[in-house]
Formats: structure tokens, sequence, C-alpha cells
């Protein structure tokens, strides 16, 4: 390979600092340059002289001129957002980028139609998880997903309503009840329509239910409404559920949503906690 060529190309790892094979291959091709070989010849040479990195098979970072490779900082949310083409970051790691998170966290979460199995790069873990059922048979896989600009590259992330929502609904992946509580009530607003709105297409009863919980007991700070929490009501269980199916600690009966929840996170008591 040409030392011309060599770089001609050194803005699309300057602009790119984290890539997948697909996306300099398209990148080649717009400019009549050749196709998978000459993507491949491209990536061997950087790899080779330590300007780019390898995450996972098709997956690549870029590194600035003598920074050193086995140490240049990728950033996480750049890898777990292009890991899979439909990849939209999720649960605890939207609350992170929507600069809403009680902690930060080394794992790190997307959502997709296919996944990819779980795995690491250096000390972060990355977690695929399926976007919920009903929105794949719905095609509204992309409901309440916004777009963030993340050092020129763009990025899909769900809102805040159905972060709150998806949270509600598989809470074992983004961490404790205090992590979760503490985190969503450093949100200041929520647009109650379109949480609403989401739950409905959901249609989960026990996830209905959570929501309706905890719009009701920060009914004051978040502005809910009677009419608000009455069509929650509607969809919640007929039976009593846990707050969390996986986990069932003794807890008191909330009745208006069928819900047995655990005393601390009824009480809020670890803000008692200095």
């Amino acid at each position: 390979m040409s030392n011309a060529l060599i770089v001609k190309h050194l803005e699309f790892f300057r602009t790119h600092p984290v890539f997948t094979r697909e996306e300099l291959h398209r990148y080649l091709c717009a400019r009549g340059e050749g196709g998978e070989r000459a993507a491949e010849s491209l990536l061997g040479y950087h790899r080779k002289s330590g300007r780019v990195v390898r995450i996972r098979s098709g997956l690549y970072a870029s590194v600035p001129p003598g920074a050193d490779p086995a140490v240049w900082p990728v950033d996480p949310f750049l890898i777990a957002a292009r890991l899979t083409p439909d990849g939209v970051l999720s649960h605890h790691t939207a609350l992170e980028l929507h600069g809403k998170a009680y902690s930060v966290r080394e794992e790190f979460t997307y959502a997709s139609l296919r996944p990819l199995a779980l795995f690491s790069f250096r000390r972060q873990v990355f977690r695929g998880t399926t976007f919920p059922r009903a929105l794949i048979e719905k095609g509204a896989v992309m409901f309440g997903v916004e777009h963030l600009d993340r050092t020129g590259l763009e990025v899909r992330l769900t809102g805040l309503e159905r972060t709150m929502v998806d949270i509600m609904d598989r809470p074992g992946i983004s961490g404790s009840w205090e992590e979760i509580w503490r985190s969503l009530e450093s949100v200041e607003f929520f647009d109650l329509q379109k949480i609403l709105e989401y739950v409905l297409l959901l249609r989960n009863a026990t996830t209905a239910a959570k929501v309706g919980f905890f719009l009701e007991q920060h009914r004051e700070s978040l502005m809910v409404e009677e009419r608000h929490l009455e069509v929650l009501q509607d969809l919640s269980p007929r039976r009593p559920h846990y707050l969390e199916r996986t986990r069932r600690p003794s807890g008191c009966f909330v009745k208006r949503w069928n819900l047995v929840v655990p005393l601390r996170v009824l009480e809020r008591s670890w803000g008692e906690v200095v």
C-alpha cells in the first residue's frame, strides 16, 4: 500500500474514534478506491503501526499519532453503540449519557434485535439485550429513541421516559433499587404522556404497576396528576406481584398497584445513610 493512499485516509481515522469494518468499506467504496480487500489492507497496515486497535471482530478504535495503543482510552459508549447496526444505548447506560446516573458503572448496556453475547474489552463489560417483544411485534423498536453527537459520531440512546420504563421493566440489569431510585429521582422532568404511551405499547401489567408506584411516590415533584395514575392502575395486575420477580424479599403490600415492595424502597431508607 502506497504512502500517499495511507496518508489520504488518515482523516477517516481522525473522525472515527470507533468504527466498524463495514464503515471503512463504505468509505472506500464511496471514493471508488476498492472494497473489502482494500479495507483489510488499510486495517492491517494501521494495526501494525499502532494507529488502530481491534476491539473485537469487525470493530476497531483509532489511536492518535504518538499515543500508546495499549493504554489509549477508548470511549465505551461508542463501543456499545456500534456493536450492532441497530444498537440503542439503554437502561443505566442511557442514564449515564443523560447525566442522571447516581453512580458510574463499568458495564454498558445496549438494545438490539440481535444483540451479541456478553463480552469485555479491557476492564469494561458490554451487555446486549433484545428490544421488548411488544415493540418488535408493533414495529416500534425506535419509539422514544434519541440521537446524540459524541465526538462527531451519532449515538442512539433511549430518551429519559423510555429509559425509566425500560428500567422498571427489567430492573435486574440496571443495578440495585437504591441505584435505580436515586438515579431516577435526579430527573427534574418527565413527559408523562410519553411515559403512558410507552407503557401502553409494552402492555406489561407488572411494569405498569411499578411505573405507577414510582410516579405516585413522586407525584408532587414530577407534577403527576390522578388521571396519569388511573391509566396505569387500569393496566396493573389483578393479583399481587413482586417489585422484582427474580428476587422476592419480604416487603409491604401496596394495594393500589398490587405490588409487594421492599420496605427500603417504600421508605427510601437509604436516604438516611450519610
